[in-house]
């Protein structure tokens, strides 16, 4: 015996003490999804049969289930709940949070609950509560679906209840199994011609009946239409738009939501008394002249069709009139009246028509919400949400939205069909309730939280985190207009497992040959400082385009500081713009600025204090101090005193590599003044306007820096590089070596291809392999002494791997979004939580 459950519903167990209720759970439900109200009576007790506790239990189990329904979780209530009163608390409960009560009653015979009680030391009540339950489930089992249960089912034998089979049915809205590519369609009216042609220009192949009327429409390429609602009314030709609709429903290439002119359609072909205005005068006489088989069609139709749709996975949600994040998935009366006709104000305008609450300025879901209802001049994004009804009917345009891609397909109305009730406002005003480009809410970037990305599912961000990152950002930050993109940290190699070097390329060869990864690129480690540079082709495009004014871009490191004074940002960004502009860059990309990942070099342009307050205060101790040392040494090893012989040697050795230290760190140092003296190193075009290059290999990017460098030598430097073969490595070894042993830092090991997934997931996109000298810096002067290597090895880097990783995968979630013109609270949620990351405690070293 199957029993269908929604995998989103509150199921109460209904049934008198020893009917078999707990098993039942237990053999059929997690053991987290069922809440026992003697579990809860044992809480708050310390007794599941004090009695007297009950209230108190009831209060425990309603706020349990309350929190896991708020959160999407199928949950089962097991007490006897056989009390009208018990399970109308309940059924409130489910209507709360939007989820389909549902009731599994177990009617079993009463001598058989009597017989098992009578085997429970536990349940020493006399007959008449048996007679009591047992009454008040029979006089309340006919009444199960007036008091709002959606399925009720009744098992009356234990062979029944042995034989049940739960079955998790979907909601009809959940359709997250369909990943798309969707063209979504906004109010058609009645415009037939416009959406043929619509249709036509999305590449849609459409199929006429006998008569050459418009049946069925498909696409060669596989893509679906999902229609927004409001099919009918206004138009010159609601049956034609139906009778199109109907068939690539019937024949899978298009879903359809519900409107309200479909509700009020649907009152007036079932004879109910409902207002023909609003265009319903205009769609029943152009039905009256159809056959009763097409209009019983069109009832049946329209009166299967859902509120809205949830798919590809979550991240889409269809509803004519939209839909506020937490009604996402949900199944109420007061959802579907959400999606049939929006929020209002309870205020009429001076047109009588309603006032709409503007819930989309507040939307803040990770779903991207496509909606109609209210006509607008142009589909404009807003806080992830987009209004596609253009007015066709009045004049306007129909138009589609081709998802994933986010590009807009539309085709002008032929003339306006319908007078609207209020003027149709211009193209040219504003949209309604906009967030201006600077205008940021701390609730978006603060508290413990969860960032879905297309790279790693789930990324999550810890609340004293995101304070530190908030803290940071406020007080230091550049202008958060500018800010799309912080770059993430390193994972060095793998630990050298002898010898005396503590990294060495073998390990990262080796790393990625585990992950399958056959080209690598080895590019030169340059000692300087991490750098993003926006460039803007002119003050006007940064205007235009990042509504920051007057300013040619910005230069920002790590943290998202500034990285010089305004002055001389201001002649950095030009010089870069004048070598992009000679390059040919802007045109070539299409774009008006240019977000680079960079390495700025010397490292005292940034790190100066940093040099004088640890680097040079190290070298200048250890030479003020082990000079003296050594020779006092030396004086009483010539005297023969014993043992001094050891600590000599050590002292010597500790000399030269406090020597070494100093060298080190001085060769990545020199003097500047202004630009002079200052190089950049660009090694990434992250993005440009409406498009990002991490899927082009890293060859690429560096041909483009070449290209930069070319056109103004002086500030901008080469990346030197060489490919490999991770399974023949020895060339790019060699060369490492040879780098490192003329005083370089070391080099950075990428997946030629950039972008890389593995058989486990996202690859590492670089690993750092420094040289020996240069680790004298991270670890100390004295690193490489025996004893110190030994220790050293054992240094864990799991850790810092997974940072790396989170912030990488944020860091390109961040860029997409700014590519694609989301808003700049939508990037600076990935932006901050790399921040936020960064005070992860790890080893600062690694």
């Amino acid at each position: 015996m199957e029993l269908n459950i929604p995998e989103l519903s509150l199921v109460l167990l209904i049934g008198v003490t020893g009917s078999g209720k707990s098993t039942f759970a237990r053999t059929h439900f997690k053991p987290t999804e069922v809440i026992s109200s003697d579990f809860c009576r044992g809480l708050v007790a310390d007794d599941e049969n004090d009695q007297s506790a009950t209230a108190a239990a009831f209060e425990v189990l309603q706020f349990i289930a309350g929190q896991r329904l708020a959160a999407g979780r199928l949950t089962v209530i097991d007490a006897t709940n056989v009390q009208p009163e018990a399970r109308r608390e309940l059924v409130m409960l489910a209507r709360e949070h939007d989820v389909l009560p549902t009731a599994i009653v177990l009617d079993l015979p009463e001598k058989l609950c009597a017989e098992r009680n009578a085997s429970r030391p536990d349940r020493d009540f006399g007959p008449h509560v048996l007679r009591r339950q047992r009454g008040q489930l029979r006089r309340g089992l006919r009444g199960l679906g007036r008091e709002g249960f959606r399925t009720v089912h009744v098992l009356h034998t234990p062979e029944e209840a042995a034989a049940a089979a739960i079955r998790r049915t979907r909601l009809y809205s959940d359709l997250r199994h369909e990943a798309g590519p969707f063209d979504i369609i906004g109010d058609v009216h009645g415009c037939r011609a416009e959406l043929e042609e619509l249709l036509a220009a999305l590449g849609y192949e459409i199929d006429r009946d006998p008569a050459g009327r418009p049946a069925n429409a498909r696409h060669p390429g596989g893509r679906r239409a999902v229609f927004t609602g409001d099919l009918v009314d206004r138009g010159p030709d609601t049956p034609g738009v139906l009778r199109l609709v109907m068939g690539m429903v019937a024949a899978g290439t298009a879903f359809c939501v519900a409107g309200n002119h479909e509700a009020k359609l649907l009152k007036a072909l079932r004879g109910k008394n409902v207002k023909r205005s609003h265009g319903l005068d205009a769609s029943m006489e152009q039905l009256d002249a159809q056959t009763e088989e097409f209009r019983v069609g069109v009832e049946r139709f329209i009166d299967g069709l859902i509120s809205h749709y949830v798919l590809d996975g979550g991240r889409l949600v269809v509803a004519h009139a939209g839909l506020i994040e937490r009604y996402h998935g949900r199944a109420s009366g007061r959802v579907r009246e959400f999606c049939l006709y929006g929020q209002t104000t309870g205020e009429t305008d001076e047109y009588g028509l309603p006032v709409r609450y503007p819930w989309a300025t507040e939307y803040r879901g990770r779903a991207v919400v496509v909606y109609g209802h209210t006509p607008v001049p142009a589909a404009e994004w807003l806080n992830n949400t987009l209004c596609v009804d253009t007015g066709c009917v009045f004049g306007g345009r129909l138009t589609a939205l081709q998802y994933p891609e986010r590009s807009l397909v539309s085709v002008p109305a032929a003339r306006v069909y319908h007078p609207p009730a209020k003027p149709f406002p211009s193209v040219s005003a504003p949209l309604a309730g906009r967030r201006e480009p600077d205008v940021l809410d701390i609730g978006d970037v603060s508290g413990s939280r969860v960032i879905e990305t297309a790279y790693l599912p789930r990324v999550g961000i810890r609340d004293a985190h995101a304070a530190a990152a908030l803290e940071v950002m406020s007080r230091f930050a550049i202008d958060p207009r500018w800010l799309l993109y912080l770059p993430p940290t390193m994972s060095p190699v793998a630990t050298q497992a002898d010898g005396d070097l503590l990294e060495h390329p073998d390990q990262a060869f080796s790393a990625y040959r585990a992950e399958g990864v056959a080209e690598v690129v080895c590019e030169e480690k340059h000692m300087g400082s991490r750098a993003v540079l926006l460039v803007c082709r002119s003050p006007q495009d940064a205007a235009a385009r990042f509504g920051v004014s007057p300013a040619p871009g910005a230069v920002w490191t790590r943290t998202g500081r500034p990285f010089f004074p305004p002055p001389l940002t201001a002649s950095l960004l030009d010089r870069v713009r004048a070598a992009a502009e000679a390059a040919g860059l802007f045109a070539e990309l299409d774009t008006s600025w240019l977000l680079l990942d960079a390495e700025l070099v010397p490292w005292n342009v940034k790190a100066g204090q940093l040099l004088k307050d640890q680097y040079a205060a190290v070298g200048a101790a250890a030479r003020a101090s082990l000079p003296a040392a050594a020779s006092a040494l030396e004086q009483a090893a010539a005297r023969g005193l014993p043992g001094v012989g050891e600590l000599l040697d050590r002292t010597r050795s500790r000399l030269a590599n406090a020597a070494a230290f100093t060298a080190v760190y001085l060769r990545y140092c020199w003097a500047t003044d202004g630009l002079a003296g200052v190089r950049v190193a660009p090694f990434q075009l992250l993005a440009t306007e409406g498009a990002v290059y991490h899927d082009r290999p890293h060859l690429w990017h560096l041909a483009l820096a070449d290209r930069l460098a070319a056109a103004d030598p002086d500030l901008i430097a080469v990346t030197r590089r060489v490919s490999a073969d991770t399974s023949d490595p020895a060339p790019a070894t060699r060369w490492w070596e040879e780098l490192t042993a003329a005083g370089g830092e070391g080099m950075v090991v990428k997946p030629a291809a950039n972008l890389t997934r593995g058989p486990k997931g996202l690859v590492q996109p670089g690993l750092k392999v420094r040289g020996r000298e240069y680790l004298r810096l991270i670890y100390g002067p004295d690193y490489t002494e025996p004893a110190n290597l030994t220790r050293l090895r054992q240094r864990a880097l799991s850790h810092k791997r997974s940072l790396a990783l989170r912030e990488y995968a944020l860091g390109l979630e961040a860029l997409d979004r700014a590519a694609g013109g989301e808003p700049l609270w939508r990037v600076h949620e990935c932006v901050f939580a790399v921040l936020a990351l960064e005070s992860e405690p790890v080893d600062p070293r690694l």
